[in-house]
């Protein structure tokens, strides 16, 4: 077994290596009828590709990706989708003289072991480069969540490099795209620059840690014994290159607790809210948004699917789901007249140590996943090993590659995620159809 393939009923078998002419994946299980086009999965991998700032490898790769099969006239057919994308800027010759030699903290050694064969071009297949390909999946994963989960949203962000920690008070989502770091922490990205400025003139290397956060994912995708969600997210974070450590919520902070802190208490939501349109439209995908304000002074923003008659409700305190008539959502839309929504008597959860995940099964909150990124092993700096003949000699590795590999890591972590959600989504559906248990 090569083991190149992950996912339950959605699919990705990943194939390529870092400096072979190209690199891509094979998506199964994706339904027909998904808008999808390459600029649509562009979008996620211009965000991965290297080169995009002076604190990411300079290896100029555009990560332009094609559509092989699987996608007519803009839209899924049901069957495989092949994407691939062309390897441009391979410098093989960066390696030659490390060909016989196993770098320190990389899988030379390993890989040598087990296959007898060694790839010294950038590491060939356990090569991060691979992860391009993920991104590309990811996109395809995404367009689906769009059509089957109006509103959902996967989102990652920096939240550690090195001892450097983002201050959760300052957390600010629009400035992850604001800074080269996905810091979502405006004074933490600009002492980071600073941090990380320090650590490329040592010709040095440090790690970090990646959040990854999705909002409006319903109860009930996952099982409790072995297709556990937290499960399928770990295992995919984990797969990720040079990741060393995942946590779910709280995770190793639980451990810190108190049960009767760590306990995620449940209350029922209000049973009537009054509400005021600020604005509202329709988005390309036939999707109504809508910006309103509650009676307690909080803004949220709403979406509903032009053939449903719900609102996923997107705020502070996680998603809750809110029930109206279309009909009256398209008059008040025009008119911005005051409008009363009835809630579906849907549970309120106090905290979310849990990061939205109970016995394997989501429980409606938002799903909070991290995970540890090592330091580059590939750096400036002398280092101790052997070669494949047994020799001991000293290392240095020459090159383009990333003071802070972390960073790259976090349109990684997310399309990861979103594979994972919507090949629980496809299980759970294809077993149970809609959730059995219902309040009241």
């Amino acid at each position: 077994m090569s083991f190149n393939t992950f996912g339950h009923l959605f699919r990705v078998t990943t194939w390529g290596e870092s400096h072979g002419p190209a690199l891509g994946c094979t998506v199964d299980g994706c339904p027909p009828g998904v808008a999808v086009d390459e600029a649509s999965i562009q979008q996620w991998l211009d965000l991965r590709k290297p080169g995009t700032s002076k604190y990411v490898t300079q290896r100029r790769e555009p990560d332009q990706v094609r559509i092989l099969s699987g996608v007519f006239e803009g839209q899924t057919t049901g069957t495989p989708i092949q994407l691939m994308i062309e390897n441009t800027d391979q410098r093989s010759k960066d390696y030659g003289e490390i060909k016989n030699q196993f770098r320190p903290g990389h899988a030379d050694y390993t890989y040598f072991t087990k296959y007898g064969i060694r790839d010294y071009r950038g590491g060939g297949r356990s090569s991060a480069r691979e992860t391009a390909a993920r991104v590309a999946a990811g996109g395809i994963a995404r367009a689906v969540l769009a059509e089957m989960l109006p509103g959902a949203r996967v989102r990652g962000a920096l939240v550690q490099m090195g001892e450097r920690h983002v201050d959760r008070e300052r957390w600010d989502w629009d400035q992850v795209s604001q800074n080269p770091f996905w810091c979502p922490d405006p004074v933490a990205a600009t002492e980071w620059e600073t941090y990380l400025d320090g650590i490329r003139k040592d010709h040095d290397s440090v790690g970090a840690v990646v959040e990854v956060v999705a909002t409006g994912i319903p109860a009930g995708l996952g099982a409790p014994v072995y297709a556990k969600l937290d499960t399928d997210l770990a295992a995919a974070m984990m797969s990720i290159n040079a990741v060393k450590g995942v946590e779910i919520g709280d995770g190793f902070a639980s451990a810190a607790l108190r049960g009767s802190d760590n306990a995620d208490e449940i209350r029922m939501g209000d049973d009537l809210v009054e509400w005021t349109v600020q604005s509202a439209g329709v988005t390309e995908s036939g999707v109504y948004t809508a910006e309103i304000s509650r009676t307690d002074g909080r803004i949220e923003r709403c979406y509903l699917e032009a053939h449903q008659v719900e609102f996923v409700c997107e705020n502070s305190d996680g998603s809750v789901t809110v029930h109206l008539l279309r009909d009256e959502l398209e008059r008040r839309k025009v008119e911005n007249r005051g409008l009363d929504i009835i809630r579906s008597g849907e549970p309120v959860f106090g905290s979310n140590h849990a990061g939205g995940i109970l016995g394997g099964i989501s429980s409606g909150q938002d799903l909070v996943v991290r995970f540890a990124v090592k330091p580059t092993s590939s750096i400036l700096t002398p280092r101790q090993s052997i070669d494949r003949f047994g020799k001991e000699v000293e290392i240095v590795t020459k090159g383009r590659h990333d003071p802070c590999v972390g960073i790259r890591a976090v349109p990684v972590g997310e399309a990861m995620a979103a594979c994972v959600i919507l090949d629980h989504l496809l299980l759970h559906r294809g077993q149970v159809g809609e959730n059995r248990g219902v309040l009241g």
